[in-house]
């Protein structure tokens, strides 16, 4: 059984029963429609004090879970989080939290799910914590990845919203693992003298598309044929998701004066053990001829390097011209051709280490 009294204290946060003192709070939360209190919490202010004093504690009394408030320095409730489906014979449970939105961005969620997972270890007895995430729910992948959990697989078409069907990203923890936060690079905005590059928005769609759709593209690249918007909107999602997975980023680079959208930038096939990443682009047909390409990877591969790697990978096909000059501008090394390496075709290797731009 869970100790119905249960207190968990971590830097910032408190981790504590719901109780009637909470009446206020919870009332202000239910009127104002915020959606992050546990399952089964009061759409209405009459089922405030019910919930408060008995159906909140309904999984801790049967021993399937417990629900917490999580409150700030200052006592306010900015979230909640819960522990459910527990198998004690297993030794297994799952964990679920929401934060209010007034309080999003602040690490709350990883802090607090840090928290409760050493509570759950240490004091609990338990040895191992799911935790599961809609596919397309960027935050909260990152707070496994930040909470030291393990992406484990996707469970496809697992839950239904809105009449859509989303995947599930399952994540474990064990009570053996270090628990330190999965390797990632940090989500940064770059600037050169003309270009912004940043992370990726779903504004940026309509612009990728045609970039990808458009014939000098579709020639030199491996995008799916007759690129449509919808393979834009994939290729972000996936972008984001090796991001959080720590294999990739992404960056849209804008220019500075007046915000057009030039190239896509983007980091792949990351090796933490050897500290090398390889780098590809795409840059919008209104763009070329510009530099544009070779300003924003420069920037890329400065910013990587300050990141502590020691290689960065660029192949390119040997027709296209424009492609090795924004190598060879930027600095990059040839270093041989990879025969058969794209679709058959045979690819110019490129790289640049950090002695090259000394």
């Amino acid at each position: 059984m869970f100790d119905p009294d249960v207190r968990i204290v971590t830097e910032r946060l408190t981790l504590r029963p719901f109780g009637l003192q909470d009446a206020l709070r919870v009332s202000a939360i239910v009127r104002s429609g915020a959606r992050f209190l546990p399952p089964g919490a009061p759409t209405g202010l009459a089922g405030v004090a019910d919930w408060l004093l008995r159906r909140v504690h309904e999984p801790c009394r049967t021993g399937q879970g417990v629900h917490l408030a999580m409150t700030d320095a200052d006592g306010l409730i900015v979230g909640a989080i819960s522990l459910f489906k527990t198998s004690w014979s297993a030794g297994t449970t799952e964990v679920g939290y929401g934060v209010h939105p007034l309080h999003r961005g602040r690490g709350y969620a990883t802090e607090a799910v840090r928290g409760l997972t050493e509570w759950a270890f240490e004091t609990a007895g338990l040895r191992r914590i799911d935790l599961t995430a809609r596919i397309d729910n960027h935050a909260s992948l990152r707070v496994a990845h930040k909470a030291g959990f393990t992406w484990e697989g996707v469970i496809r078409d697992a839950v239904v919203d809105d009449g859509c069907a989303y995947d599930l990203v399952v994540f474990g923890l064990l009570h053996y693992d270090d628990r330190a936060p999965a390797a990632a690079l940090p989500r940064a905005e770059l600037r050169t003298e003309r270009l912004l590059l940043r992370p990726q928005r779903p504004q940026d769609v309509p612009h990728l598309a045609a970039t990808g759709a458009d014939p000098l593209t579709q020639t030199f690249t491996g995008v799916p044929r007759d690129y449509t918007e919808e393979h834009a909107r994939q290729h972000l999602a996936n972008a984001e998701r090796r991001w959080t997975r720590g294999t990739g980023a992404a960056w849209t680079a804008e220019e500075q004066a007046g915000g057009r959208y030039a190239v896509h930038v983007d980091l792949r096939d990351l090796d933490w053990n050897n500290m090398s990443a390889e780098v590809g682009y795409m840059t919008a047909p209104w763009a070329r001829g510009k530099g544009y390409a070779g300003e924003a990877v420069l920037a890329v591969a400065r910013w990587l390097f300050g990141q502590g790697f020691a290689r960065l990978q660029l192949r390119v096909s040997p027709a296209n011209a424009a492609s090795c000059r924004v190598a060879e501008k930027a600095g990059f090394a040839r270093e041989g051709v990879a025969r058969a390496s794209l679709g058959g075709e045979d690819l110019i290797v490129y790289s640049l280490i950090p002695s090259d731009l000394a």
